[in-house]
């Protein structure tokens, strides 16, 4: 993993991350990659807040995996701000080799770092390797989620 480097988006990067997005059947359904400008938009929003970590993986020059952290602090469990860890992906021909496991442990540490007690994150229920792989590095299943559609 000495080649790695973990680094925050750019716009340069938004390409590679919407194909590893709509890389697998959930997000080929709900990605587009031939129109960019709504991720563009969104990196603008994600970029101006300074509790937003949109995040890239970098091998020899190549994007090879992405996620978001989102620090949250709140009211709960006596102040406590939280973590969550969303949009995890590594790129097809990266799985298996330890990247995933080396991005989620950099996204615990930060929480760490930004006073994090908890660390969440959602994963989809037909995503039943990742839930293995979250419960590998030491997440419960400890909730039910629910969503809105808006």
């Amino acid at each position: 993993m000495e080649d790695l480097e973990i680094r925050r988006a750019a716009a340069d990067d938004v390409p590679a991350i919407v194909a590893m997005l709509a890389d697998d059947p959930l997000g080929a359904r709900r990605e587009s990659p031939d129109d960019l400008t709504p991720y563009l938009t969104a990196l603008e929003r994600i970029e101006g807040d300074p509790n937003q970590h949109l995040m890239v993986a970098v091998r020899r020059g190549r994007v090879v995996g992405t996620l978001q952290l989102t620090i949250v602090p709140g009211l709960a469990r006596r102040g406590a701000t939280r973590a969550i860890v969303e949009a995890v992906r590594v790129h097809a021909d990266e799985r298996g080799g330890g990247l995933g496991t080396r991005f989620v442990e950099w996204a615990v540490d930060r929480a760490r770092e930004e006073g994090c007690r908890l660390v969440q994150l959602t994963s989809d229920a037909t995503r039943t390797d990742a839930h293995r792989f979250y419960e590998r590095l030491g997440f419960t299943a400890s909730h039910v989620g629910f969503k809105l559609q808006l």
